[in-house]
This record gives structure tokens, sequence and C-alpha cells, in this order.
């Protein structure tokens, strides 16, 4: 610019303040990670977690519980324990029960990724996991039922034996549906819900089907 070269600066003027970068407080735990952390206590706060998330199961309600921090340990559990609990059936198997393991557990985890789908394809704001999540921690009033039924099939397969355990799968069915659309309400369009409740409703029936015919061999 004309006339800045005649601008002359003093020598003598002092420089004040600090030229320092302004760094927050340090603190120890900025230095931690799990990484470092004992597996004792990686294990305990992910079995920490996983009840947690089984308690939100048994009591329901609109929450972002299972969505925030999601996980497939419990699902996967749950769907192995119910597998074991279901196989050796007297259906048509000649064997130990082998393929109805795995029946099971395609059924159930092929059955949570279509639903998983629909409801993507459906406007939903989930992610594929967190609905994986969701669907394989409702599983578990179902998983509760099979138990129910094998120790009341211990005293018998009649006609009060079958009726006990259709309140009971009943019961378990209607609080499954109930727990899952109660996770996954808030995340679908209000005018499409009814298209994400019905496939979830016949997730769930199939399987409660599956445990109200089971009979051992």
């Amino acid at each position: 610019f004309p006339g800045l070269a005649d601008v002359s600066i003093s020598q003598d003027i002092p420089v004040e303040g600090e030229i320092t970068v302004p760094v927050g407080s340090h603190s120890p735990d900025e230095d931690y990670s799990t990484l470092d952390e004992p597996v004792k206590d990686t294990i305990m706060r992910d079995l920490k977690a996983v009840g947690k998330k089984f308690v939100h199961v048994m009591y329901p309600k609109k929450s972002s519980a299972l969505l925030r921090d999601w996980d497939l340990w419990g699902p996967l559990v749950l769907c192995v324990s119910l597998a074991l609990m279901l196989q050796g059936g007297s259906a048509d198997s000649k064997d130990d029960g082998g393929p109805q393991f795995a029946e099971v557990f395609v059924i159930i985890w092929f059955g949570a990724v279509v639903i998983t789908l629909n409801s993507k394809l459906l406007g939903g704001t989930i992610s594929f996991f967190q609905s994986l999540c969701v669907l394989g921690y409702c599983v578990m009033p179902l998983t509760v039922a099979m138990l129910v039924c094998r120790l009341v099939l211990l005293a018998g397969a009649g006609t009060i034996s079958f009726i006990i355990r259709l309140i009971v799968v009943g019961a378990m069915f209607g609080w499954s549906t109930l727990a899952s659309t109660a996770f996954l309400a808030d995340s679908q369009p209000p005018n499409r819900k009814a298209l994400v409740v019905y496939p979830i409703f016949l997730f769930y029936f199939v399987i409660s089907w599956m445990i109200l015919t089971f009979t051992p061999q």
C-alpha cells in the first residue's frame, strides 16, 4: 500500500502478552483406554451392559436404551439357548436333533435380518445392527417360555399340560411383541408403523408355534 513503506516501528516498544496455545486441563482419565484395563474388568462391564438390556426387556417401555449401546452377545446367547432346548423333538428326525438346532438358529437370525431390511426400506431411522439387537434381546420371554414348557413336559403331555403351555407361550409371545414394538416404534414413520409391526408379529409367532408344538422324544 502507498505510504506504508515510510512507517517505522521503534525497537523499544515492548511486546506484551504470552504467545501460547490455550490447553484444557489434562486429567489422568484422558490417558486411560479400555485396552489398558484388565480382562476381568472388560468382561464384567460387558456382562453388566447385557444384564441391563435384559432388565429393559423385562420392563418394556419406549426407550433408546437398547439402541444406544447395541451388542449381539445377548441375542446370540438367547438364540443358542433356545435352539438347544428345541432340539431333540419328536419330529421327523431320526438322529439326535442336530438339524433342528440349525433350523432354529437360521430361522431366528434370518427372520431378524428380513425384519430389519423391511424396516430400513420403509424409512426406519435405526441402523441394521441396532434392529438386530432389539429383535434378538426380545426373544428372551420366549426363551423363558421354552424353559417353562420343558419343565411342564416332565410331568406329562396331557391336556392340562397343553393348556398350561398354551397360556405361558401366549403370554410370552405378547410380551416379546410388545417389547420389540416399544423399542422400535419411534424409529418408524407414523403412517408406516403397521407395516413394520406385522412382520414382527409373524416372526415371534413362528417361534412361539415351534415352542408350543415341541414334544420331546
